[in-house]
């Protein structure tokens, strides 16, 4: 077969191409006709199918995503925002860190191992391209129901693809939530975040500037593996039935991204690159396309140089090709021996495959001829935008309607403690230590808090104990109720776990993850989780620096739950100041901090006692919530408490059963006056901390939340070897262990 050469194209206009079956709409290849004036090569064909994917153009999501960068200004801390690999914040000292989190979720599915270990790698070199040298990983993930077969064979398999990877780069795994429903059965939601630090002279763009500057491909060789992978995958729903389109999923080096990630912040240490973008999805066509257009010219690449490991490869699949463990930099002509020269060193294989050229066009030639001849902003800037129908569901007032208030509670002190009982021992509540247990939390040494805790921390500076926190939220089952509420909500929950392990929140990143676009049900959610997302922002003053939209998580007509996953970074002056959460000396007082209401929508106790969805979630008041952060970190800083855990998922008797069998130490909790005890420990409102508290510091503590107006309230103490709520019951904390740690090791052997 010839060669299908620009010059051939322009004189076969009728050829025939498959645009449908690489993706694309018949409007969309009709676009590409008239951009390019003819139709485009197979080459071209094939770079824009891949780049004009869902999950690459955001195609049906930017219209809302705007908000972000229009309504929430950016804070002081915001260096760089919304359109790199990753966002980065000034943390003080002259430490600037960058963040972000993304899905991999499709090819998680159909090969959980790789799926699972290539998204913590391709989020690793997101981190790594902005210059900075990854210092953390985390971990959001959702699977199908716990005692479903399926989940036996993903769940392992993406473990230990997230912890092989991981732990192989020497990298400590400080977070991330694992949570179990049935919606998520054909459509497991892994979701990966890395953390960045680096000096504030030290952040590199992804730009190609400066005609004859070279552009080196480096890292692994390019196979055929993840050809139109997390591209395509990501961008269709799977079929409840027939064969899928199933493109290889992409295989996973760690220990070639060491070597890459130690070669490249050598060569970020000379000074040697004056734009650097790494190759995750769409691989070639994404990195050339990208970086041209950001840059001030055009790129000539010659792609028969690329090296490979399938010489079989066709221009298309090279430039389709999602091989791992490679980066593309953009390097003057004086510095190019000396970047070979520090490549050859870490047994990194690098290539000279192209050149910034002074025109505005991106050339690709195979074997000296011309394959691609394009404008690259309209490759990787200038997709389609989509301003798909969207609606509130006609079964969204009957499902808010379904108020879980009519369910039946308990009658009596046995009848709570059984409900504990299976609370804590519910696949959502209980101990996720087997899985947490297979990562490295402390390699590197500076690891300061990790899982279960309710922030990662990490020091970054050994001599000023300087650190960064990180937490990771979402409640799907709120968000199906209330999508503008549910995003709120995991704003806050994440807000307020940094804020409790005595961080100051400073911006976020996020996962969007939802069904089809194609479905107006799905859009309105979407629509309204971005918009409530947005507004929170604007409120707490947390700018967004970037991060994913995973769309299509839906088999046949079934999607997920909305599930908007939000990061929060903070910042902390001295990691030693850091606040845990266990309980750890007898005698100290427990507060509960903010105001406990009957709101059980969405909660827990509805779905573990009753399987029930349906009612309104908890309100948000984002006010109380910076209230309540900034409390939690005076007096963290202060050394006014010793513990804290902030009430969320299973409301306060989880958190005080964590608290306890974290530290070992019981607790005598009487329930305040205005309260039942049900709503006591069962209710899910937000805003709400509880903290221990020495004897000595019981009325500085008291004076400094009456002055700034958060309601306190004394509960209880640490005391004992049980968790006793005075007058309905008491459970042994060896029975809490049992029932807490056994379920995900039962489910899973």
């Amino acid at each position: 077969m010839s060669l299908d050469t620009v010059k051939h194209a322009a004189e076969t206009p009728d050829t025939a191409q498959p645009w449908k079956e690489l993706g694309l709409k018949e409007d969309e290849y009709a676009r590409i006709r008239e951009i390019l004036g003819r139709r485009p090569t197979g080459a071209e064909l094939a770079m824009y199918s891949v780049m004009w994917s869902e999950h690459c153009s955001y195609k049906s999501s930017k219209v809302h995503l705007k908000q972000f960068g229009e309504k929430v200004p950016a804070n002081d801390a915001m260096l760089v925002g919304i359109g790199e690999n990753a966002g980065v914040v000034d943390v003080g000292q002259g430490y600037a860190v960058t963040f972000k989190v993304e899905s991999h979720n499709h090819p998680s599915y159909i090969e959980p191992y790789q799926g699972a270990a290539t998204g913590v790698g391709g989020i690793v070199r997101d981190i790594l391209a902005m210059g900075a040298r990854p210092v953390a990983v985390v971990d959001p993930l959702r699977f199908g129901a716990a005692d479903h077969p399926d989940t036996k064979r993903v769940l392992p398999g993406v473990v230990a693809g997230i912890g092989g990877y991981g732990n192989c780069l020497g990298l400590p795994n400080i977070g991330g939530e694992v949570v179990f429903d049935a919606c998520y059965q054909g459509n497991p939601l892994v979701n990966a975040g890395c953390i960045g630090v680096m000096k504030h002279e030290d952040i590199h763009l992804a730009q190609a500037s400066g005609p004859g500057n070279k552009v080196i491909l480096y890292g692994a060789r390019t196979g055929g593996d993840g050809i139109g992978g997390v591209s395509v995958l990501a961008s269709e729903t799977f079929e409840s039935t027939g064969p899928a389109k199933r493109p290889a999923v992409q295989v996973g080096d760690p220990f070639q991204e060491k070597l890459l990630i130690e070669c490249t912040l050598e060569i970020f240490k000379e000074k040697l690159v004056a734009g650097i973008q790494d190759l995750g999805g769409a691989g070639l066509s994404c990195a050339t396309s990208e970086l041209a257009s950001a840059g001030s010219g055009g790129m000539r690449v010659e792609l028969d140089t690329v090296p490979l490991r399938d010489s079989s490869l066709s221009p298309e699949e090279i430039l389709m090709s999602e091989s791992q463990e490679r980066m593309c930099a953009i390097v003057e002509p004086q510095h190019v021996d000396r970047f070979l020269e520090i490549c050859e060193k870490w047994d990194v294989i690098a290539t000279v495959i192209g050149e910034v050229t002074e025109g505005s066009q991106l050339e690709i030639f195979w074997h000296g001829e011309q394959i691609v001849d394009v404008p690259p902003r309209s490759v990787a800037h200038e997709g389609p935008t989509y301003h798909r129908p969207f609606a509130r569901p006609s079964w969204q007032d009957a499902l808010q309607a379904d108020d879980a208030g009519k369910l039946a509670r308990p009658a009596n002190g046995a009848e709570l403690r059984e409900q504990v009982l299976r609370l804590v021992s519910s696949p959502n509540q209980a101990s996720k230590s087997w899985i947490t247990d297979q990562y490295d939390r402390f390699v590197q040494g500076n690891t300061v808090l990790a899982m279960p805790e309710d922030a990662g921390m990490v020091r970054i500076d050994e001599e000023s104990n300087l650190g960064v926190a990180m937490a990771t939220d979402g409640n799907g089952r709120y968000a199906k109720l209330d999508p503008y509420t549910g995003a709120q909500l995991a704003l806050a929950e994440s807000y307020r776990n940094v804020a409790a392990s005595g961080a100051k929140p400073l911006a976020i990143s996020d996962c969007l993850n939802f069904g089809s676009p194609e479905d107006p049900d799905v859009m309105w959610q979407f629509a309204e989780a971005t918009r409530g997302l947005a507004d929170g922002c604007l409120e707490l003053g947390t700018p967004v620096t970037g991060g994913n939209v995973s769309l299509y998580n839906q088999t046949g007509d079934t999607a997920i739950h909305p599930t908007p996953v939000v990061a929060v970074l903070g910042v902390i002056d001295d990691v030693t100041r850091r606040t845990p959460v266990a309980f750890k000396e007898e005698g100290q007082l427990l507060y509960l901090l903010g105001d406990t209401h009957e709101e059980f929508g969405g909660s827990a106790w509805s779905e573990v006692i009753h399987n029930h969805l349906g009612g309104m979630p908890p309100k948000v008041d984002l006010g109380r919530e910076k209230l309540l952060g900034e409390i939690l970190i005076s007096a963290s800083r202060d050394g006014m408490i010793d513990a804290a855990h902030d009430l969320s998922d299973g409301g306060l008797i989880q958190a005080v059963t964590e608290s306890c069998l974290r530290g070992g130490k019981g607790a005598r909790l009487i329930v305040p006056d205005g309260l039942d005890a049900f709503t006591f420990l069962f209710s899910e409102s937000a805003g709400r901390a509880i903290v221990s508290i020495p004897r000595s510091e019981e009325l500085r503590f008291n004076d400094m939340c009456g002055a700034r107006g958060l309601p306190v309230t004394r509960i209880g103490v640490v005391d004992g070897e049980e968790i006793e709520i005075q007058g309905e019951f008491s459970i042994p904390l060896s029975e809490l262990r049992t029932a807490h740690e056994g379920t995900i090791p039962a489910l899973l052997a």
